[in-house]
């Protein structure tokens, strides 16, 4: 073999996303783009802000000395002073720039933390449905993800982060705004989560890093609110991207933020500097940094993504599926009738109607809906959807 053992292990493991993607692309040739309703991958449609644009003409325009050029590998401080002030007001603890870490989107960022904190064996705990992206991320840098089952409202269960801590756990991941289920953890309940790894880190006697992944933090509904968690726990690292508020997930812009109370504080902030370069990152780009910069706390018109949702959540209800309401995200998490995702999955699939199973999330039972579509996805899958629920 040509590759690796392992990889070729990960790779027939591989994301069931993708896959769907994949799926997509040939039914897209086979019959139409028109004739295939793909809500499989989570590609904001909305267009970047204007000031996007307008931004990048401005900095391109300009006589910038070293403009294309590298800069300090944590990022340019100016762009990490107007992030630190973003965070400041989302986590409500004030942090300057030398708590913040510019990366090549959350992706990036997560494995540099990762990297930083793992040890040959450490495990990383997540709730399910997780994205599984995870699993490969903890594998790159020698860790073991551990997968604990949620609560029967699939938010979190302390009890089951309570069970599976011990003295190899390095790490937990919550994610809120969540995908794939468009939920926001309450403020009870991760101050429950904080109990319990607080309590564990005096029971194993290691610091147990809460990385809090958040690149739908300003797509939320009705008002909901995203808790911070700087000032109630102090071993907690956001990792971002402005993938999914700005509408530019093809740049590959986000950063990681420390909580500046954190154990080891200093050498912790060092090593995710480190490892930003060391895994071939070396900078996030230029130009995305300096456009990123005043485009702090900007987002999309999250209304549009709100009137899809309830495009969308309107016609399977009226169909008879079961769900709960996302309040953020711009994903709907269903229960797969009759129990079988792969079922419900294959049904509309026949139906060139895209979506991604349940157990792509280490959740059977559900299946995913990405709503980050045109309006005539929406209404043209409907009969599909309609289909497919009455065979069950």
């Amino acid at each position: 073999m040509a590759i690796s053992a392992h990889i070729g292990e990960l790779m027939s493991g591989s994301s069931f996303i993708r896959k769907m993607f994949e799926t997509g692309a040939r039914l897209k040739a086979e019959f139409g783009d028109d004739n295939v309703f793909d809500f499989s991958l989570g590609n904001p449609n909305i267009p970047p802000v204007p000031e996007f644009g307008r931004k990048l003409n401005e900095i391109l325009s300009e006589n910038i000395p070293g403009k294309h050029g590298y800069m300090p590998n944590a990022g340019y401080p100016f762009v990490r002073e107007k992030v630190a002030a973003q965070v400041s007001a989302d986590q409500a603890v004030s942090i300057d720039k030398d708590s913040i870490i510019m990366t090549c989107g959350a992706g990036g960022g997560m494995n540099a933390v990762l990297k930083s904190i793992l040890n040959n064996g450490d495990k990383v705990i997540v709730s399910a449905p997780c994205f599984m992206e995870y699993k490969f991320y903890a594998d790159n840098h020698g860790g073991v993800l551990q997968i604990v089952k949620p609560a029967a409202d699939l938010s979190l269960d302390p009890a089951a982060f309570e069970a599976a801590i011990d003295e190899k756990t390095a790490a937990v991941i919550i994610n809120s705004p969540h995908n794939p289920t468009g939920k926001i953890y309450s403020e009870d309940n991760l101050r429950a989560l904080f109990d319990v790894l607080k309590a564990a880190e005096r029971r194993t006697g290691r610091s147990i890093y809460l990385i809090c992944d958040e690149p739908y933090r300003k797509i939320t509904y009705d008002n909901a609110v995203v808790p911070a968690v700087f000032p109630h726990y102090k071993n907690s690292i956001v990792v971002t991207s402005f993938s999914k508020d700005l509408s530019i997930p093809g740049e590959r812009i986000g950063y990681a933020a420390v909580n500046p109370a954190a154990d080891d504080y200093k050498n912790l902030i060092n090593a995710v500097i480190l490892c930003n370069r060391i895994l071939g990152y070396v900078n996030a780009p230029a130009l995305m940094q300096r456009a990123v910069a005043d485009l702090q706390g900007m987002s999309v018109d999250i209304n549009e993504y709100k009137r899809k949702r309830d495009m969308l959540c309107d016609g399977l209800a009226d169909i008879g599926y079961e769900f709960e309401k996302p309040v953020g995200t711009f994903y709907l998490f269903p229960k797969a009738p009759g129990g079988d995702d792969m079922k419900i999955v294959d049904l509309l699939q026949e139906e060139r109607v895209l979506v991604v199973p349940g157990g792509g999330f280490a959740m059977p039972g559900y299946f995913r809906i990405s709503y980050c579509v045109d309006d005539w996805v929406i209404e043209g899958s409907m009969p599909g959807f309609r289909r497919a629920f009455e065979r069950l």
